[in-house]
């Protein structure tokens, strides 16, 4: 006798915040407070006790590092094509005593387009730059606007080949003005100990400057000063 098997029903998909012991409005909080404010893990530590939730700094820095990417993941199908002029330019900062480069693009409308970390500022560097954001956004500048590098003809003319390539003085100061206030985010931190740490609280600043400047259609209903809170309870649902 021939023995029929039934599909199994339909589950929903499992919650990113499965397994953890705290609430997801903790957990949530407390990423959005790490990224919004110039604050340590150790200050946010500090904050959630206020509030009767006893979480150890360690533990806060490992909710940034998972959640991090999946807000941001999440909160890609509403955010706002890049502008057609990049504004492209390298910073560095110091990951576990070593040097490393930090390239990021902003458009003419103030949102940052991506960010890369780096340990060589060279033509592979720039090159999966420009493919990471390139495939990412499957978007195509007109032009882009760089400082001198001899780095740049050679791989926008290798990958963007139809973009107006535009190097003049003081032409790229949007990117260089945007570098201080990843600066000033940094300064409080103690330090950065992996580059994969690095990326992911680089790309989590990028991600809360674009959210704070309206380069997605996340919270819009929201008074102004409630529109960053609502948006991360909105992509909270959403992983």
């Amino acid at each position: 006798m021939k023995s029929s098997t039934r599909p199994d029903p339909w589950q929903p998909p499992k919650s990113a915040f499965a397994g953890f012991r705290f609430p997801p409005e903790v957990i949530v909080v407390a990423t959005r407070w790490y990224l919004r404010f110039n604050l340590s893990y150790r200050d946010v530590e500090e904050l959630l006790a206020e509030r009767g939730a006893e979480v150890d700094h360690v533990t806060v820095y490992r909710w940034v590092q998972r959640f991090t990417p999946l807000l941001a993941d999440a909160a890609r199908f509403s955010r706002h094509s890049p502008g057609d002029r990049w504004h492209v330019d390298e910073t560095y900062v110091k990951v576990n005593g070593a040097w490393r480069y930090v390239y990021r693009a902003v458009d003419q409308d103030g949102q940052v387009v991506d960010v890369l970390v780096s340990a060589r500022r060279d033509a592979d560097a720039a090159r999966r730059f420009f493919r990471r954001a390139l495939s990412a956004l499957k978007v195509t500048p007109a032009e882009v606007v760089t400082d001198a590098a001899a780095v740049y003809p050679r791989v926008l003319d290798e990958l963007i080949p139809f973009a107006w390539h535009h190097v003049e003085q003081y032409a790229n100061n949007p990117i260089e003005a945007d570098h201080s206030q990843l600066k000033h985010r940094l300064r409080p931190m103690r330090g950065l100990r992996t580059d994969k740490t690095a990326q992911v609280i680089i790309a989590g600043h990028a991600f809360m400057q674009n959210l704070r400047r309206g380069h997605y259609e996340l919270a819009v209903d929201a008074p102004p000063a409630l529109r960053v809170a609502a948006a991360f309870t909105e992509l909270a649902q959403a992983i």
